[in-house]
């Protein structure tokens, strides 16, 4: 497990992934959306576990894809690409494909929410475990797209 992080920190840090620093910008609409409330609070959970370098957390969120990457074919196959938050933080999502589908319809521009473990790294971190775990024993994550669930 460890070597499979440390093969996708490399490989985000390959890639070259740029954190966009930006402040948090709160919302004052009063029509403002749970859904919304619920991301800006899981965005403010990873930006905060982004600043004190915390790794090993599960979180849920949505973001922005703003890169799709290359799959990593090396050992277990994932599908990689970057997700800008509401906070301007991005992540890597690294979606182990040998366990759940691709998204193969993922473009540059959509929304993609994601249940997955966070892994920090300086680039903005990396979301692991979007998938089931056949072994039953890590948390099963998910990715969502277009209103497929994929796990």
């Amino acid at each position: 497990m460890k070597n499979l992080f440390l093969i996708i920190v490399i490989a985000a840090i390959a890639y070259g992934v740029n954190q966009q620093k930006s402040s948090p910008t709160k919302s004052t609409s009063s029509s403002q959306s749970t859904s919304s409330s619920r991301s800006s609070n899981s965005d403010q959970t990873l930006q905060n576990a982004f600043r004190n370098k915390q790794s090993d957390l599960q979180v849920t969120g949505s973001g922005s894809v703003i890169k799709i990457l290359p799959d990593d074919t090396k050992g277990s196959k994932h599908q990689k690409f970057i997700l800008k938050l509401s906070t301007g933080q991005t992540v890597l999502i690294a979606h182990n494909i040998d366990l759940a589908p691709r998204i193969n319809s993922l473009r540059q521009g959509d929304t993609v929410s994601f249940n997955g473990e966070y892994e920090w790294n300086s680039k903005g971190g990396v979301i692991h475990w979007t998938h089931h775990d056949p072994g039953h024993r890590h948390e099963d994550g998910w990715l969502k797209h277009n209103g497929k669930v994929y796990k």
